[in-house]
């Protein structure tokens, strides 16, 4: 258990339109057990000590819908709800803009509903233990082996199953250099696939800790049949 000062400005991203479930919808209201997905979110870090404040960036249409959810349900640490952007990276980036460089922030997929207090107590620890640490991911060890194939679909390698992780949310780093690297990424044209790969792209050394499996990322209709 973490036993430090420091707390996490964390951002929720709930601004996706979720076209692979055909829901007619944005998937992060999609409800279950009687209430959207990303609410369990937000309960979670409502309800952890290491959480200093929360902002949500969904889309434009939804920003008011967001913010009456909130209050409804007496959600104290969300400070903010922003509209978001085209693309998840855009949506992240409107958010920093309300994050103060000496912070420490996370990010969390709004649709990931399984978010534990332990991830931000092990990663805090990391980050307090380590000043050369710039970040720290959520990840779990591939089950499958993983073949790598060309455009024809034909196999020409099978890597070591060891050497690679399936990196989940949330991801949690140092104030300054995530800014920094959202901010290079911009100016280069540059679309990652997570918050992590701007950070190693500009140097930074990222950590892994080992998440739990039922951390799934709602993202096609198979993924309810597990929920």
């Amino acid at each position: 258990m973490y036993s430090g000062n420091s707390k996490i400005t964390l951002i929720v991203a709930a601004a996706g339109v979720g076209k692979r479930m055909n829901l007619g919808y944005p998937k992060q209201f999609l409800e279950i057990n009687g209430k959207p997905l990303f609410l369990n979110v937000l309960e979670t870090a409502e309800k952890s000590r290491y959480i200093e404040e929360v902002i949500v960036v969904t889309g434009n249409e939804s920003v008011e819908f967001v913010k009456e959810l909130c209050k409804i349900n007496n959600l104290l640490k969300v400070s903010k709800v922003v509209k978001g952007g085209e693309e998840r990276q855009y949506s992240i980036e409107n958010a920093l803009e309300y994050c103060e460089d000496n912070s420490i922030i996370g990010v969390q997929d709004g649709v990931r509903p399984f978010l534990k207090e332990k991830y931000f107590s092990e990663a805090l620890n990391i980050l307090d233990e380590n000043i050369y640490i710039d970040g720290v991911v959520v990840g779990v060890p591939l089950k499958d082996t993983i073949k790598r194939i060309n455009s024809m679909g034909e196999v020409i390698e099978t890597p070591k199953r060891d050497e690679f992780i399936a990196v989940h949310t949330p991801q949690i780093f140092r104030g300054k250099i995530l800014k920094e690297a959202y901010k290079k990424a911009r100016l280069e044209k540059f679309l990652g696939t997570d918050d992590s790969s701007l950070v190693e792209r500009i140097g930074g050394r990222v950590k892994v800790i080992i998440g739990d499996y039922d951390n799934i990322k709602v993202t096609t209709i198979e993924d309810l049949k597990f929920l």
